[in-house]
């Protein structure tokens, strides 16, 4: 008796999205598939207005193809409530944007949590995995401090720590390392990198740093809102 495996964690066919209507209609994704298994590395790359942001938002939910199907661990997406999408988007997910969407005036520890609290975590718990994620991050001597007290890379770091207080099995990058100089970028980088390697989160990274891109397992190319060429790296930089 043959073991089926287990489907994609990303299954996406087809997937279309336009803006506008009429003369104004811009079509910024055209019929692009992707599967992305658990534990990939993939680098989304593309030139500025090439899709490669709009695709990344549809495969994280948030937002919707007009055409195609996205299959989330073998499950329609396009069947979900937006109940069951939020929750999916919060437990399955993490996010690491180049702007930082931190609440400057709150705490450190208050803005890893956030998560946990809309998710309805009791405050003992949160507390207990925010400071978890905060020392694997080597911040924790930052928990009390207010957010807009510290440094591009303590931020891009805090970022990653709330992105991992769920323990989601994905994380979105979003040009992470955009705002930060190079050696900070490579620290940020090393982290999402060993995350990836020793406990299997998989991750999808959108960015135009080749470097950063080539650390991926696989690169997908993405011109005028279609995939060009998936590129296999095969290494971990």
């Amino acid at each position: 008796m043959s073991i089926q495996p287990p489907p994609p964690l990303l299954d996406a066919a087809d997937l279309g999205r336009s803006y506008g209507r009429g003369v104004n209609r811009f079509d910024a994704l055209k019929g692009v598939s992707i599967r992305i298994a658990q534990g990939e590395s993939v680098a989304i790359v593309g030139r500025s207005g090439s899709g490669k942001s709009t695709l990344m938002h549809l495969l994280a939910l948030l937002d919707q193809p007009d055409e195609g199907v996205l299959r989330v661990a073998g499950v329609d997406a396009g069947t979900l409530t937006a109940r069951q999408v939020s929750r999916l988007r919060n437990t399955t997910f993490g996010f690491v944007f180049q702007q930082f969407f931190l609440t400057p005036n709150a705490s450190v520890l208050e803005n890893v949590v956030l998560p946990l609290k809309i998710a309805g975590v009791g405050r003992k718990e949160r507390r207990a995995r925010g400071m978890a994620v905060l020392t694997e991050l080597e911040l924790d001597d930052k928990a009390k401090n207010k957010a807009v007290s510290l440094s591009g890379g303590q931020k891009q770091r805090l970022v990653i720590a709330r992105s991992l207080v769920n323990n989601p099995q994905l994380i979105f990058a979003d040009e992470p390392t955009g705002n930060l100089d190079t050696a900070t970028g490579r620290l940020v980088e090393d982290i999402l990198f060993r995350l990836n390697r020793e406990t299997g989160i998989t991750l999808v990274i959108v960015t135009h740093d080749p470097e950063l891109a080539a650390r991926c397992d696989r690169q997908v190319r993405i011109s005028d809102g279609r995939e060009v060429t998936t590129e296999p790296i095969g290494a971990h930089a």
